[in-house]
């Protein structure tokens, strides 16, 4: 047996290990598709997902996913060909994702934040054969797909009304906001050549007997989602069947998933924690996820009290915004199970009162998108604050120096890495940084988190700063060199640099220090400047904060110095 393929050494964190758990995962070696499958089988009249109190039982599910995945055939898809999904949280996202599955095709889940600037590279990075979105969404698509250099590349554009899922009425105690309510209910125009969902379903339903069988094998690549670096454009992360399967099963497991558990699926789909968690994890236990497209506070108490949800994963500012609430007092949490989440530390403060007043201890957990959402988690019975956790099922993590990759000991900071079934199988296209990104040590191979922590002498976690650059706004990654790319169309701006600043509510924030062309100075504000931003960039990318100057500090080789400018940042000036 090839070192790499043996049960991992005995760590600290193993005598803390959960006594219910195994250490390790039997994982089927299936396909994500034959998930639904056997959920289909097993449950066919429950319903996987609710949407305003409306049900889509797992028998719809699979049967629209089927039907759209005779769609996309008879568009010309072929075994392994990228199919791009863009929209918020919706039911079209689940059967989307699923059809792509029995198509044997690979999902490229795309922010739906991104404007018209940012889509085009989703086409030609993944060279993707498919978009499917939502109306609201679909002209920035269609104006990519115009402007790219060589004329449009995809070969179907597949538009859904937003609404097209929601109750004839919406329950009285469920109301969402005004402007919430008119994106959900109001339909809009389809861009010239894109078809329209319920088409696509008729004539997907008259193909299914074409399909055949569903080929795809547990190595096979189903999911390219993408997640940028310190310098270019973002890269493709490639994950198998496997390593989603591996995370799918032991997020159900570590949570205590089960056909009977409800969950909220509020955390974006198209993120690799929503991903696993709303769409994968809960599909393969058969349970039920109750769909909240776009966060809203009051809407989530009620949700958790009328639908007697069990399981949770959010971020820690979701959770502060839900106290925040004048009615939070109100709200049933008494049915809650496992709340759980990441992406930005907890306030201890916040998580005291949640076990005061309700009782739930927050479990806090860390992972990429290169590792598939969790690489640790706490314990949820023997949980540390504003820690990392240890590390999860079947996966070995370390510290090491950044330098000499050797292993640091117990309390030590240095770069975190680990080697685990969940770790992807490299960037697309980027044979370069892929090889940059993995070290082999003791037989193994280990990638390179980018992230510096350091582990106590119980084998937990803690991140300490990070290696890499990046921004980490209420959960959502804003990688600098991105959003620099960007300001640089604008006619103003000569020099940017983009740096954290701090922020009460977001955590961190995004500051734009930036250089102005000679002919713009005194004639563009730092409003012009965010305006923009907004029109061009997605929302958690623009720039809060906006500080002009004369000149960037440069190396000897004429690199922007970043460092010596966030550095003054923490300062305070």
């Amino acid at each position: 047996m090839p070192l790499a393929d043996r049960p991992l050494p005995n760590r600290p964190h193993h005598a803390h290990w959960p006594r219910r758990l195994p250490r390790e995962l039997a994982v089927p070696q299936t396909s994500l598709w034959f998930n639904l499958e056997v959920s289909r089988q097993r449950w066919p009249d429950r319903p996987a997902y609710i949407l305003f109190g409306r049900e889509l039982t797992y028998r719809q599910l699979f049967d629209q996913a089927e039907a759209l995945a005779g769609w996309l055939r008879s568009r010309g898809l072929q075994r392994g060909d990228r199919v791009a999904l863009f929209m918020q949280n919706l039911p079209q996202f689940i059967i989307a994702f699923y059809a792509a599955m029995r198509a044997d095709a690979v999902v490229v889940p795309v922010n739906p934040m991104n404007k018209t600037d940012e889509f085009g590279h989703y086409i030609t990075d993944p060279d993707t054969k498919v978009v499917i979105t939502t109306a609201d969404l679909a002209g920035i698509v269609a104006q990519a797909d115009a402007a790219l250099p060589g004329g449009p590349q995809i070969a179907a554009l597949l538009v859904s009304q937003v609404g097209e899922y929601l109750p004839e009425a919406l329950p009285d105690d469920l109301q969402p906001s005004a402007p919430v309510a008119q994106w959900l209910t109001t339909p809009l125009p389809l861009p010239a050549g894109a078809t329209a969902w319920a088409d696509a379903l008729a004539a997907g339903a008259a193909a299914r007997s074409s399909l055949g069988p569903s080929c795809a094998g547990a190595e096979d690549l189903a999911l390219l989602p993408y997640t940028s670096g310190t310098t270019g454009l973002p890269k493709g992360c490639m994950h198998p069947h496997r390593s989603l399967m591996h995370n799918a099963v032991g997020s159900a497991a570590w949570g205590q998933w089960g056909p009977e558990s409800v969950g909220l699926g509020v955390v974006p789909f198209f993120h690799i924690t929503g991903l696993v968690n709303g769409v994968l994890a809960n599909v393969y236990t058969g349970g039920c996820t109750v769909i909240l497209p776009r966060w809203d506070r009051e809407l989530a108490g009620r949700l958790i009290s009328r639908h007697r949800i069990t399981h949770w994963t959010c971020i820690p500012t979701m959770v502060i915004d839900l106290f925040a609430s004048p009615n939070y007092q109100s709200f049933d949490l008494s049915s809650l199970v496992s709340l759980a989440g990441g992406g930005a530390a907890m306030p201890q403060a916040v998580a005291e009162r949640l076990q005061r007043e309700f009782g739930i201890t927050f479990t806090e957990g860390y992972g990429l998108t290169e590792t598939a959402a969790p690489s640790h988690l706490n314990p949820p019975d023997r949980a540390k604050l504003q820690c990392l956790g240890i590390p999860f099922f079947s996966t070995d993590a370390r510290v090491v120096d950044p330098t000499t990759l050797e292993p640091l000991p117990p309390g030590e900071v240095g770069e975190i890495a680990m080697h685990g079934p969940e770790v992807f199988n490299g960037y697309w296209k980027h044979p370069d940084a892929t090889a940059a990104a993995f070290f082999e040590l003791d037989g193994r191979r280990y990638f390179r988190s980018g992230d510096l922590g350091r582990m106590d002498e119980e084998g937990y976690f803690f991140i300490t700063d990070r290696l890499k650059r990046m921004i980490n706004a209420s959960g959502f990654k804003v990688w600098p060199s991105e959003v620099e790319l960007l300001l640089y169309r604008h006619p103003a701006v000569a020099e940017a640099c983009i740096i954290s600043a701090r922020d009460e509510y977001r955590g961190e924030t995004v500051k734009a220090v930036i250089v102005l062309r000679t002919e713009a100075r005194g004639q563009t504000s730092a409003q012009d400047i965010i305006a923009w931003s907004r029109e061009h960039m997605a929302a958690y990318k623009v720039p809060r904060q906006v500080e002009f100057v004369d000149s960037l500090p440069k190396s000897g080789s004429g690199k922007v110095m970043w460092r010596l400018l966030q550095e003054k940042e923490q300062r305070g000036g």
